[in-house]
């Protein structure tokens, strides 16, 4: 009974901004249990029988994480996850708060989350998980990460916390020197992607440094990606599975989840098992998902830094009709995106968000015909949906972050991410 009263609290706050902005104030209760009961979330995420996961990096974090929530729950796995919007430490704290009784004890057998490379650091501290996987390390956000050496720093903090395992991606040269780096007893559990894959990517695979062999030995390889299908080999068994979304990164992901799965679940693991839960969840919002909104087909392409941007505009399909390109406030500096080359695009219909001069100045200087710039994301989105059908392609929307979850509430899109 000990955070009784901070559970009451945090529901009454939870309770009160959602009547003042329905499906919003995610991360308000959470902000307010942090500080009312500093030690409700390390405590909490101590709890659970089968230990903790932690799935952090650059990019792909929340495709994995879902990915490998559904591995383990088709191993019939009971498990505990945040959703991907929910991981900073108030964040993760209000995801816990949904599921906790009045003891805070959460429902689970294990906890898998998604966590910020920064937050998840901190969150970190006196909190042990069982297995921590780690996803790659790119040119970053760089109003928040100024290099790539405060990210794999980070993400070494993060790592030291495995009392079990770490999986680390063998095509990322920074993760390569830091799993050397594990302490004793920590077994090392390797994904990547094979030289066929690799030689496929006509920019590579967008991390800030790449391996330059590919890994040998027991581990998790992508064989093979075609459209959003891919094949997948773990040295014992080979699987071909449908990805939520186009694109290497995805598979990437994949090969992610799958090794964090064996990790995990051992002997009771099952390559058909997993390879039927991977093609069968679909895209995480924004990452490549399609929807059907007011009548029309809609995909929805999130871009987070230089190397999201470019694996995702590369994804898009070539000859799609119409594009809106929302920049949000969540990018202080728009000059980060500069290096990357969104040529491909060819025409974008509409230019949003309150970044849309920027926006547009930087896709004009790529080639990139604009037919409109109008920085009132609403009236965009709303023109943007009113124009009819598309001759080729699907309407496609492309955003930052703040536009992400500007567009999501507007749209009405409220369901868990």
């Amino acid at each position: 009974m000990r955070y009784a009263p901070a559970i009451l609290v945090g529901r009454c706050v939870r309770f009160a901004a959602r009547l003042r902005k329905p499906g919003g104030g995610s991360a308000v209760p959470g902000l307010i249990v942090n500080r009312i009961a500093p030690g409700y979330l390390k405590r909490t995420l101590s709890g659970f029988p089968q230990g903790l996961v932690v799935v952090s990096g650059s990019s792909g974090k929340s495709t994995t994480t879902k990915m490998l929530v559904a591995i383990l729950r088709a191993h019939s796995v009971d498990v505990f996850t945040n959703p991907s919007t929910a991981n900073i430490s108030q964040g993760l704290t209000s995801a816990l708060l949904e599921r906790a009784d009045w003891r805070g004890r959460v429902p689970g057998d294990v906890a898998v989350l998604e966590m910020d490379e920064g937050h998840g650091a901190l969150v970190m501290q006196g909190v042990d998980a069982r297995v921590v996987t780690l996803m790659n390390v790119m040119v970053d956000q760089i109003d928040r990460f100024h290099d790539s050496e405060m990210v794999a720093g980070m993400l070494g903090r993060i790592a030291a916390r495995a009392g079990e395992t770490v999986v680390v991606n063998a095509d990322d040269a920074y993760l390569e020197r830091l799993a050397g780096r594990v302490r004793p007893g920590v077994d090392v559990r390797r994904f990547g992607v094979s030289q066929d894959v690799l030689d496929s990517t006509t920019r590579g695979l967008g991390y800030t440094e790449t391996t330059p062999e590919r890994f040998e030995g027991d581990g998790v390889r992508v064989e093979s990606v075609t459209g959003r299908g891919a094949t997948i080999s773990d040295g014992r068994s080979t699987v071909s599975i449908e990805l939520p979304a186009r694109g290497v990164h995805y598979a990437v992901d994949a090969a992610a989840a799958y090794a964090t799965a064996r990790a995990v679940l051992g002997d009771r693991f099952s390559a058909d098992t997993a390879a039927r839960a991977l093609s069968e969840i679909p895209a995480v919002f924004g990452r490549g998902e399609r929807v059907t909104v007011r009548g029309h087909e809609v995909e929805f392409v999130l871009v987070q830094n230089p190397a999201s941007y470019q694996l995702n505009i590369d994804s898009i399909t070539p000859g799609t009709e119409q594009l809106l390109f929302a920049m949000g406030s969540d990018v202080r500096d728009p000059s980060y995106f500069w290096p990357t080359d969104a040529a491909s695009l060819g025409r974008v219909s509409i230019v949003s968000g309150s970044k849309a001069a920027e926006a547009a100045l930087m896709l004009a200087y790529d080639g990139v015909v604009i037919d409109r710039v109008e920085p009132d994301l609403a009236r965009a989105l709303d023109d943007f949906l009113a124009a009819p059908a598309p001759g080729s392609g699907v309407k496609t929307i492309v955003f930052t972050a703040d536009a992400m979850r500007r567009t999501r509430a507007h749209l009405g899109l409220r369901g868990a991410e």
